[in-house]
């Protein structure tokens, strides 16, 4: 079997991008229907605070949206608003996204649907229309109100990222970790609620005491979203070993992130990308890394999801057998996710 076709017989599942943010800065194009079709000419928070923004490097305009996961045999993204630079706005920010993105499905009449629950999801995947997972990264969206985070949940949003780099009401970021410090009582208490809600609890961009905390509250497998191997490419954003037997452990799933600096500091390659997914199989076995790719947020190794082939092509070309490429396409993070989202 060639790598296109086992992609297209694969279920797959990109853990992480930020295709909705990417989609307004680019002048509200919309996210359902591609590029040259807009939702309107309204500046909502986004746009307002954050503007216009220019494609990333060598990556497409757009590096992932519906016609793009139809044509790169890509089922369901993880589809996630940052709500970090939104400084004393994060939930009207988050809302302001979501909004967007409801607007844009109500104008465009079909074309991706967004998955409450992995019966949703599997319901897409057979009717051949690409799924969207709502995700929010920074738990300050919340404003350290477990209502908000209810509410966030009857919106559909089904994972939350405890932090983006920087430190927020629930954890210390890994940007401003603190030796012996993870979790905030607040952070407690939503993990836990997500975990009764029926949420993905994600773990990328945490501190190590935020992340070692948090395996040990949670009750269900966890997301580390989007990074690597910090054996292969030493950044603070990527797990060591210890933490990746850790996340093995919890049956948790690992999204490879193709942001270049989380690859490789001097050669970021496919190849280098793939030298990630031996040693996480070595260390924390296949059934613990699927994809991540955080497009349209700096992962920029491929220039869009059609390119996403390339991976398989690779694996299969270093002998990894069809059933572990199905595994890390989307087997893996569909057991996350099902254990999680019910």
């Amino acid at each position: 079997m060639d790598a296109q076709e086992l992609l297209r017989g694969a279920l797959v599942i990109d853990g992480h991008n930020d295709t909705i943010v990417a989609h307004i800065r680019r002048g509200n194009w919309s996210v359902v229907r591609g590029g040259e079709h807009c939702v309107g000419d309204h500046a909502g928070t986004i746009g307002f605070t954050r503007g216009i923004e220019a494609p990333r490097g060598s990556a497409a305009d757009i590096q992932i949206n519906a016609p793009l996961m139809r044509a790169a045999g890509i089922d369901a993204g993880l589809f996630a608003i940052d709500v970090t630079l939104a400084r004393h706005n994060h939930l009207a920010y988050a809302l302001d996204g979501l909004g967007y993105l409801f607007r844009d499905l109500a104008e465009s009449g079909g074309g991706l649907v967004i998955a409450r629950s992995v019966a949703d999801l599997e319901a897409a995947r057979a009717a051949g229309t690409p799924a969207a997972i709502l995700a929010i990264e920074n738990a300050d969206v919340t404003e350290k109100s477990l209502y908000v985070l209810q509410t966030l949940h009857a919106l559909g949003v089904r994972a939350i990222g405890l932090t983006h780099n920087v430190s927020s009401c629930a954890a210390d970021g890994c940007l401003e970790a603190r030796p012996g410090v993870g979790l905030t009582a607040f952070g407690v208490a939503m993990v836990r609620e997500m975990n009764r809600l029926g949420m993905v609890v994600d773990l990328a961009h945490v501190s190590p005491g935020a992340f070692s905390h948090a395996l040990e509250v949670v009750e269900k497998p966890v997301l580390f979203s989007h990074g690597n191997a910090r054996a292969l490419c030493d950044h603070f954003r990527n797990l060591t070993d210890d933490q990746l037997r850790a996340l093995r452990d919890n049956g948790g799933v690992i999204g490879l992130s193709y942001v270049p600096d989380f690859v490789d500091a001097m050669r970021p390659t496919v190849e280098r990308l793939l030298d990630h997914v031996d040693h996480i199989v070595g260390v924390a076995g296949i059934e613990t890394v699927g994809l991540g790719s955080d497009f349209d947020g700096g992962g920029t190794l491929l220039r869009d999801a059609t390119e996403t082939w390339q991976i398989v092509e690779g694996l299969l070309d270093r002998g990894y057998g069809e059933a572990d490429v199905r595994a890390l396409l989307g087997g893996n993070m569909l057991r996350v996710l099902q254990a999680a989202m019910g």
